[in-house]
């Protein structure tokens, strides 16, 4: 993935959680949103599902996502 394409997804990952879960309340709420993600994105790489290469990507382009919203929600 070039980095255009991996910007153009996180930013479209940013606007639909943002859409549908509202700001993040507080840093700790963001913290923990940010942990789930990582959580996510570990099991991924631990237990490789068929297609690895798309789940890591899906996975970490949720955890740039949400650290985009802590930054804009939450600095």
């Amino acid at each position: 993935m070039d980095v255009d394409t991996a910007v153009r997804r996180v930013e479209a990952e940013y606007i639909r959680a943002t859409k549908e879960f509202g700001p993040m309340a507080s840093a700790h709420e963001g913290y923990a949103v940010i942990l789930e993600e990582m959580d996510e994105l570990w099991e991924v790489i631990k237990n490789p599902p068929f297609d690895h290469k798309r789940g890591k990507a899906e996975e970490a382009i949720q955890v740039a996502a949400m650290a985009i919203r802590f930054l804009v929600d939450c600095c």
